[in-house]
């Protein structure tokens, strides 16, 4: 029966030896872009929403955003308190009239669907979101499914 104990404790050592040693966001619920060993906090806006018969736009000020990554597949980090990354959706942003916008329709199927994410727990509170296919260049967003914060960044 000394088997089983043997395994729990090497089992236990070898997460212990995994502990995260990188760099830690300043502050919890934004996510940061990881650049090696530097984080970029993304720009956290409110998006204005415009309904339209069976459409909301979503609509952010500015052009682009002020967060940049050369990175088609960036990498996030966020400490969770309040917003649970596995609830972030990532969308793509029509850049029209100097203002950052998205369009969904509840009626028509083929709209705009959220890019997939990659969510995964590295250390308590600790999140690395991925992004889960190469992203062409321009403006996107994180937002959580159930709020109107985003959390934007551009890909050059």
């Amino acid at each position: 029966m000394r088997a089983p104990a043997v395994f729990v404790l090497l089992a236990s050592a070898a997460l212990a030896a995994e502990k995260y040693t990188g760099p830690r966001p300043p502050q919890p619920d934004i996510p940061y872009l990881l650049h090696a060993s530097k984080l970029i906090p993304t720009e956290v806006v409110e998006a204005r929403e415009e309904q339209k018969k069976n459409e909301s736009t979503y609509i952010i000020p500015g052009a682009s955003s002020p967060a940049r990554t050369p990175l088609a597949e960036p990498i996030f980090l966020i400490e969770a308190d309040k917003i649970n990354p596995e609830r972030l959706e990532l969308y793509r942003l029509e850049v029209k009239g100097g203002q950052r916008e998205i369009t969904v329709s509840q009626k028509r199927r083929g709209g705009p669907r959220p890019l997939k994410l990659s969510v995964t727990r590295i250390d308590g509170r600790l999140f690395r979101v991925e992004a889960g296919e190469m992203l062409e260049n321009g403006q996107y967003s994180l937002s959580p499914s159930d709020s109107n914060t985003a959390f934007c960044f551009e890909v050059y």
